[in-house]
C-alpha cells in the first residue's frame, strides 16, 4: 500500500479525476484492510481498520470488551489491563487496541488492492447507472468502438453502450470511428466490471430528438410532437401541434428550403419524413395522416376504433402505399385500425356516411375531376416519403385494398420493384409530374 501521505494524495487525485467522492475511497480501503486483516487475525477477532483522513496512517484496532475476568482473550480484556491503557475504562466499556501487525506486508497490501479495485469500479458503475438512468430516451452522440456478432459497441466520452442487431436502422452499414446520434433504451447493472445501457438508432423517439435539436421552437416547447409513427430506415410519419397560433408547426419543422427536415433525413441517412399538422379532430388527424393522398369522406366507428375512408379511384394505392405503408403508418400514428375503400366501391356497397361526415374533395362534380391535377401537385410537393414491409396485426384491409409488390396508381402507369415506370403512354420517370 501507499505510504499515508502518498495515499491521501492518490485518494485526491482520484476523486478529481473519476468524481469519486473521496469519503467513499476511504470506506473501500478501510473495508479492504479489514478483509486483508481477518485473514491475518481470524474471523473470531473483532477488528476495524481506519485510515486517518490528513496525515493517511493506517491503524488496525482490535475492539474488546472489559471484564473482571477474561474468558475469550480476542474478544475481552480484564480490567486491570483495561486500566493501564487508561484510568477511566470500567466494566462494559469497549477498548480500542492498536494491533497493526508487522507482517502486515505483501500478501495482505496486494488483497487490499484487489477489494479497493472492486470498489473503485463499483462506484463508477453506480455513477454512470445514476447519470443514464436519467438520460433514456434522450439523444446522445458516440462514436462506433467496435462490432461483435453484428452488436454495435458505441463510446460515448468514458462510457461503452451497446446497439443490438434489433435496434439497428435496416440497410444502415456501422463501421469502426462512426460517429452516430442515438437514444438511450435501457440501463442495466450488467457484470461486475460495467453496467449494460442499451441504445437504438430504430426507435421512433429518435426522430422527435432530431427535431428537438434542429428545431428550436420544439426544444422551447413552442411547437409539440404529438405522434411519430415509424418504419425505421425507410419512412416516418410525425404529428405537430403549436402553442402559438401565430406559429405553423409544419413549417417551422420543414425550415427555410427545407433546411431542418433536411438536416434530419440526412442523419437518418435518407430515411423519408412526413409532417402533418395534428388535429384533435380524429377525423382531421386521419385525414391528414394518409398525406399524399387525396381523402374524400372519413367516418369513425369509436367501437373497435374503426375509421373508413372513402379516396378516389386512382388514389386508392397511393393512399394504401407500397406494401401498406402509407396506410399502416397512419393507423399508427393516430391509433386508429384503417379501412380504405375506393370511391366507386363505395358507391357501389351504398357507403353510408353520417350527416357531419368530412367531405374534402367531392361536392362538386368538377372537383372530382380535378383531383388528378391536385393529386399530381401534392405528389411533387410531398417528397418524404419512402416504403418498408413491417405488419401490424390490429390493421384491417378488405379485398378493395389488396396489393403486390407492383405499386400501382392507374390503369396506364405504375412501376415494379426496380422503380422502373412502364406506360402505355410514353411517360419517363419514377414521380408524378
Amino acid at each position: 500500500m501507499p505510504g499515508g501521505s502518498e495515499l491521501v494524495t492518490t485518494i485526491h487525485l482520484i476523486e478529481k479525476e473519476k468524481g469519486i467522492d473521496k469519503e467513499v475511497l476511504f470506506e473501500a480501503i478501510e473495508t479492504s484492510l479489514l478483509s486483508a486483516c481477518k485473514k491475518h487475525f481470524g474471523t473470531s477477532e473483532n477488528i476495524r481498520a481506519t485510515i486517518d483522513r490528513i496525515t493517511g496512517e493506517i491503524k488496525v484496532l482490535a475492539q474488546k470488551i472489559v471484564v473482571e475476568e477474561v474468558e475469550n482473550s480476542n474478544l475481552e480484556i480484564s480490567l486491570i489491563n483495561a486500566k493501564e491503557i487508561s484510568k477511566e475504562y470500567n466494566i462494559g466499556d469497549v477498548v480500542d487496541i492498536i494491533v497493526t501487525p508487522k507482517e502486515f506486508g505483501r500478501v495482505s497490501a496486494q488483497t487490499a488492492k484487489q477489494v479497493v479495485v472492486q470498489k473503485l469500479r463499483e462506484a463508477e458503475r453506480n455513477m454512470i447507472i445514476g447519470e443514464y438512468k436519467d438520460r433514456e430516451l434522450k439523444l446522445i452522440s458516440g462514436i462506433v468502438e467496435r462490432i461483435e456478432k453484428r452488436n454495435v459497441f458505441v463510446s460515448s466520452g468514458k462510457t461503452e453502450l451497446i446497439m443490438l442487431p434489433v435496434e439497428q436502422m435496416p440497410g444502415e452499414d456501422y463501421f469502426q470511428n462512426q460517429r452516430l446520434k442515438v437514444v438511450v433504451l435501457d440501463v442495466r447493472e450488467g457484470n461486475r466490471s460495467a453496467p449494460m445501457i442499451s441504445v437504438s438508432r430504430s426507435h421512433p423517439e429518435l426522430v422527435a430528438r432530431l427535431f428537438e435539436q434542429e428545431v428550436p421552437e420544439v426544444a422551447d416547447g413552442t411547437i409539440v410532437i404529438k405522434a411519430v409513427a415509424r418504419e425505421a430506415g425507410f419512412r416516418t410519419k410525425i404529428a405537430v401541434s403549436s402553442e402559438n397560433e401565430n406559429v405553423d408547426p409544419v413549417g417551422s419543422c420543414v425550415g427555410t428550403s427545407g433546411q431542418r427536415v433536411n438536416m434530419v433525413v440526412s442523419e437518418l441517412n435518407g430515411e423519408k419524413i412526413d409532417i402533418i399538422n395534428y388535429s384533435a379532430d380524429p377525423r382531421e388527424f386521419i385525414a391528414s395522416s394518409l398525406s399524399p393522398a387525396i381523402v374524400l369522406a372519413v367516418r369513425i366507428e369509436e367501437v373497435g376504433k374503426m375509421a373508413r375512408i372513402v379516396v378516389p379511384d386512382n388514389q386508392l394505392s397511393l393512399a394504401i402505399g407500397r406494401e401498406g405503408q402509407n396506410a399502416r403508418l397512419a393507423a399508427k400514428l393516430t391509433g386508429y385500425r384503417i379501412d380504405i375503400k375506393s370511391q366507386s366501391k363505395s358507391d357501389e356497397e351504398e357507403f353510408v356516411l353520417p350527416e357531419d361526415y368530412l367531405d374534402y374533395k367531392a361536392e362538386t362534380s368538377e372537383e372530382r375531376v380535378d383531383v388528378n391535377e391536385y393529386a399530381e401537385a401534392a405528389a411533387e410537393f410531398y417528397e418524404y416519403s419512402s416504403e418498408d414491409e413491417y405488419y401490424d396485426d390490429d390493421e384491417y384491409y378488405d379485398d378493395d385494398e389488396y396489393y403486390d409488390d407492383d405499386e400501382y396508381y392507374d390503369d396506364d402507369e405504375y412501376y415494379d420493384d426496380e422503380d422502373e415506370q412502364r406506360s402505355d403512354d410514353g411517360v419517363e420517370g419514377d414521380k408524378n409530374k
